[in-house]
């Protein structure tokens, strides 16, 4: 289960980077497109959260609280 939250946090970490891409901000239509790319993988990760996933996680995954799902990852999942 280790390898899908590493995974996870990836992806996290892949869309606030494209966020804060300034280069891309030159360029909205590829912008959106990595935008759009990096929030389909997590989504695709989010569809396969155990069923025993921390409620606080999924709270930060449904309302696209994105560092706060990285932190949270990070501190509770990965550390241990």
């Amino acid at each position: 289960m280790g390898e899908f939250y590493s995974d996870l946090a990836q992806a996290l970490r892949d869309r606030l980077q494209v966020i804060g891409d300034k280069t891309l901000q030159d360029n909205p239509s590829a912008h959106l497109e990595k935008l759009r790319e990096a929030s389909e993988r997590i989504d695709a990760l989010k569809a396969k959260l155990p069923s025993n996933a921390d409620p606080r996680l999924v709270h930060y995954l449904d309302r696209m609280s994105l560092s706060k799902a990285l932190e949270f990852i990070e501190t509770e999942r990965l550390a241990k």
